[in-house]
């Protein structure tokens, strides 16, 4: 199908009325929670680094919060939105939903926490929602309680074609200019695998309390130079105190010897 008859398609979605609804009119909680306290884990754990990473660009960054690309999803609340998706170059502030006739756009980045109950539908019905109704660049997918269901699809001839993992197994966002990679370890009461955003050179974005432990490190590092600086400059002042003396104790005994000798007749200018 055509980029054309793409936005005919989607023309055909909007209801002849005047004023469209706004995400104050539009349903936005529908009573049901993530899947398990995992999940929700996971979308945090991608949400708020990337959230805080954008935080000096106009950017967006939900989860668990519905996207209406059309009036007539008011008909139909089988669509719930993405787990955590991005919408770069939007202005920032918060939202009940995400409208994207109110927006001008739809999300450039979605990932989807797959579970036994949503699998399917996550690879299937989504993923053809996300490919030709919202024309979502790159869409990613993640099963919390399986790590090897990892994958990504990029927008290519009108189609998601996969995204290769590169030589480290990570999955590159070009849209963010980011990572998504495996990571096992702690993160609040869970130790498992999870995924996370990454900088191209390897650095994970950082959580709140990894980032509080990092600034606490620092301090602390910080105050060590300090206090070591100021060990040093004792010392420094010690050493320059120490030669103020010794220079003092061979002019007391220059003058000592002087005396001596002009007490027994002795010119010291002659000698």
């Amino acid at each position: 199908m055509t980029e054309s008859a793409l936005l005919e398609n989607q023309q055909k979605d909007i209801p002849d009325f005047v004023t469209p609804p706004t995400q104050d009119e539009l349903l936005y909680d529908d009573g049901i929670p993530m899947e398990t306290y995992r999940h929700k884990l996971q979308m945090d754990l991608l949400v708020d680094p990337l959230d805080a990473w954008l935080s000096d660009r106009e950017a967006f960054v939900g989860g668990n919060m519905f996207v209406y690309f059309s009036p007539n999803q008011l008909k139909n609340h089988d669509f719930r939105g993405p787990d955590m998706f991005a919408v770069l170059d939007v202005p920032k502030g918060e939202r009940k939903c995400w409208v994207v006739w109110e927006e001008g756009k739809g999300p450039d980045v979605v990932v989807e926490l797959l579970s036994s109950s949503t699998a399917s539908q996550d690879k299937r019905q989504k993923k053809e929602i996300y490919q030709k109704r919202l024309r979502v660049p790159e869409y990613f997918w993640f099963d919390p309680f399986n790590p090897s269901d990892f994958a990504g699809f990029t927008i290519s001839d009108l189609a998601y074609q996969p995204i290769i993992p590169d030589q480290q197994g990570r999955l590159i966002s070009e849209q963010l200019g980011l990572a998504l990679v495996l990571w096992s370890g702690q993160y609040k009461e869970a130790n498992t695998t999870w995924v996370r955003w990454a900088t191209l050179d390897g650095v994970l974005l950082p959580t709140a309390d990894e980032s509080a432990r990092q600034a606490q490190q620092e301090a602390r590092q910080a105050q060590q130079q300090a206090q070591q600086a100021q060990q040093q400059a004792q010392q420094a002042q010690q050493r320059a105190e120490q030669a103020e003396t010794q220079l003092l104790q061979e002019r007391q005994r220059a003058e000592t010897l002087l005396a001596k000798l002009r007490a027994i007749g002795i010119d010291p200018e002659t000698l």
